[in-house]
């Protein structure tokens, strides 16, 4: 039962672990030390290398590792026309710490540039690898969600909500672009649904201004205009975070609030979900899945620490996923991604190789 087509039974969020050479060129480069082009150029040495590094762990796909990030979503969101990243008075609260204070503020139309850097970015990584290329941008629940409601200019949307029309059709656009760039693997990242499985987190937007009513169903229509002129031979995925910050999280609750929306109503080809932690609940939510093509990749391997799971722990819960979802539609990966922004989780270089050694081995162990 391997996969020939993503999502493989081995694959990953997408973020890796930022290295020395480009944390140290990074910050140079915000010191006035180092200029655009040199930056550019360590970031495609590392990035080429860390291609090798996942081709030579037995995967069937290879991303950037984000390297040219500071944020999972920001860097992608504050790209596009009519949207800038502002500084605001608070981070976004993860347990213990914040973020950086900074939030989108639509300013203008928005709409998606055909010059979106992003576009270089996957151009890039196609051309270096002997693998499947894919690129992970945020999803664009993620902007109705996090923009204040302050921060949208009147002049161009009365509301939040008057955002989603033209939102949808900025992610036809990109949608096409990157299929143009030779794109056939592309994930939509995305916090909202999660959020939505914690009464704390609901609870938080309401009181920053988000009508939560009915606001599933609004995101199922919204990424389905948004996928809606799909081609055929792209898969389109999210990956479903909890928050992924320094090793912290943010939200918890089971799948169960959501599943039927995002896992039935949602059109997308594969969902990534976070399976390492009691806070996700149990497998039962997965039963809303339709027979067929869509795959449910388990994050059962955590991305927040370097211990290494005991593969017949993580053999067991795959068959206890079984129950609810045949074995067919289901494949294995890391919880989320080791480094959602540029500061990383709390492990080596080393120890995240070997949990993406570990898939790797226990995915052929159990689809053969």
């Amino acid at each position: 039962m391997p996969r020939l087509t993503p999502p493989f039974r081995a694959d990953q969020v997408g973020s890796f672990l930022r290295t020395a050479a480009i944390k140290e060129a990074r910050a140079r480069h915000e010191a006035g030390e180092l200029d655009a082009a040199e930056l550019r150029r360590i970031e495609d040495h590392e990035i080429a290398e860390l291609i090798r590094q996942q081709e030579n762990a037995g995967l069937q796909l290879a991303t950037d590792g984000e390297f040219r990030r500071s944020w999972w979503h920001f860097d992608f969101i504050g790209l596009l026309e009519g949207v800038e990243i502002v500084e605001i008075d608070h981070g976004i609260q993860f347990q213990g710490v914040q973020t950086k204070p900074r939030s989108p503020a639509v300013v203008g139309k928005i709409g998606f540039p055909p010059n979106h850097p992003f576009l270089d970015h996957f151009a890039f990584l196609a051309a270096h690898t002997s693998v499947t290329p894919k690129m992970t941008i945020p999803s664009p629940t993620v902007l109705h969600w996090r923009a204040e409601a302050s921060g949208i200019d009147p002049a161009f949307y009365a509301d939040r909500d008057a955002i989603l029309d033209d939102l949808a059709a900025t992610y036809r656009a990109a949608v096409q672009a990157f299929y143009d760039a030779g794109c056939r693997y592309l994930q939509f990242d995305d916090t909202t649904w999660a959020y939505l499985c914690s009464q704390a987190e609901i609870e938080k937007a309401a009181a920053r201004g988000v009508d939560v009513d009915g606001l599933a169903e609004k995101y199922v229509k919204l990424i389905n205009d948004s996928i809606r002129d799909k081609p055929a031979d792209m898969v389109i995925t999210t990956h479903v975070c909890r928050g992924n910050f320094k090793s912290t999280w943010i939200s918890s609750g089971g799948y169960e609030p959501v599943a039927e929306p995002l896992l039935a109503g949602c059109n997308y080809d594969g969902y990534f979900l976070e399976y390492d932690t009691e806070r996700a609940g149990g497998f039962e939510p997965l039963r809303f899945l339709p027979k067929g093509d869509k795959i449910v990749v388990l994050g059962l391997i955590t991305s927040k620490s370097g211990d290494l799971e005991d593969p017949a722990d993580v053999k067991k819960r795959i068959s206890e996923a079984s129950e609810f979802v045949a074995l067919d539609q289901l494949a294995l990966s890391p919880q989320c991604g080791f480094a959602s922004t540029e500061e990383g989780n709390v492990l080596t270089e080393e120890q995240q190789w070997a949990k993406m050694r570990e898939i790797v081995e226990l995915a052929d162990e159990v689809w053969g």
